[in-house]
């Protein structure tokens, strides 16, 4: 069984330091739990490749950490993103049989980034994109996000949705008081963010862009950043008032959106995704460096509530896949065609 990890972290120190003249509250920034060093987030050689031996993982697909660069100037996150994207390549080609990739987007500027996008899927060989979040406090169906839902899914490539931090405001009203570490944490890893997502992949249902987009695939993390668990409700709530959608809300979350674990190695929410959305619609991820466990192949060994996973490695890649590249990434855990 060949497992390949979806949600791969990975940092260049230069651009690290580039951002912290715009953000400089960024580098002090740090969460309790999930917290690895530099070190572990720059290596892109020998101890990255040691872990995944260790944890059973046999290609990681890479994004840069939440780097900031939705809240910088576009000047400035444009050369940025490219720099990362020209480095994350020279890693794969290093060790293109453990390294796959997503590339990072100046999503202040999104023509650039709908171009950035288009290098990086050309000439790159990257799979698709990562996008932390709102930009400038839009989501993604801000009719000035066009250019790159328009780019994705007329390159047939994903879009990972990655958790970015509440709105400052919300944070204020619904996460503050306590001891700030505890705020911290309740504003991110340990509620709002995956609330904070969940939004924002519901926003783009509401907003009809799974409509004006057929073939354009989003991937959440998290189980499905909280919607599966109240999707009936959701259905039964919304679709009857969203009369502008072309399909019931539900069909968006099962048709054009696919989950993984991101290390959140339990069988509870497992099961109920596996219910809810199909083995098809599941892949893979570990969150690594912030989650480094030897359960990222154990969690798919030794329980038999996970077979249908299992069958699905052998089975290989959906047929319904209609390009080999984003096909690559739907067989995220795969026998015949890998990445």
């Amino acid at each position: 069984m060949k497992i390949i990890t979806l949600e791969e972290h990975f940092q260049l120190a230069e651009i690290k330091k580039a951002v912290a003249k715009f953000l400089p509250g960024l580098n002090a920034f740090h969460l309790t739990g999930y917290d690895p060093s530099d070190a572990q987030l720059e290596d892109l050689g020998a101890d990255r490749l040691h872990h995944m031996n260790a944890m059973g993982v046999d290609v990681q697909v890479l994004s840069y950490t939440s780097a900031g660069l939705p809240a910088i100037p576009a000047a400035e996150a444009v050369p940025l993103a490219r720099e990362i994207n020209d480095q994350l390549a020279a890693a794969i080609q290093a060790h293109p049989d453990r390294f796959a990739g997503f590339a990072t987007l100046p999503t202040p500027d999104p023509e650039a980034a709908a171009t950035e996008l288009e290098r990086a899927v050309h000439t790159l060989g990257l799979r698709g994109a990562m996008i932390n979040g709102r930009t400038n406090g839009r989501f993604l169906d801000d009719p000035l996000f066009r250019p790159i839902l328009e780019a994705a899914a007329a390159l047939d490539v994903p879009i990972y949705l990655h958790p970015a931090f509440p709105p400052k405001a919300v944070q204020d009203a619904y996460y503050a008081g306590f001891d700030p570490a505890v705020s911290m944490s309740f504003a991110t890893a340990g509620w709002g963010w995956h609330m904070e997502t969940g939004i924002h992949a519901l926003h783009m249902i509401l907003a009809g862009v799974f409509d004006r987009y057929p073939r354009l695939q989003l991937i959440l993390g998290h189980w499905g950043e909280m919607i599966p668990f109240y999707l009936a409700r959701f259905d039964e709530a919304l679709t009857p008032a969203a009369k502008h959608l072309q399909r019931p809300v539900a069909d968006y979350f099962l048709q054009q959106m696919y989950t993984t674990p991101s290390g959140m190695f339990t069988l509870p929410p497992f099961l109920l995704t596996m219910q809810i959305m199909g083995a098809d619609r599941i892949m893979y991820a570990v969150d690594y460096p912030y989650i480094a466990t030897d359960q990222a192949r154990t969690f798919l060994e030794n329980d038999q509530s996970v077979l249908p996973i299992k069958k699905k490695s052998r089975m290989g890649t959906p047929k319904r896949c209609s390009n080999l590249r984003p096909c690559e990434l739907r067989g995220a855990i795969s026998g015949k065609h890998g990445l």
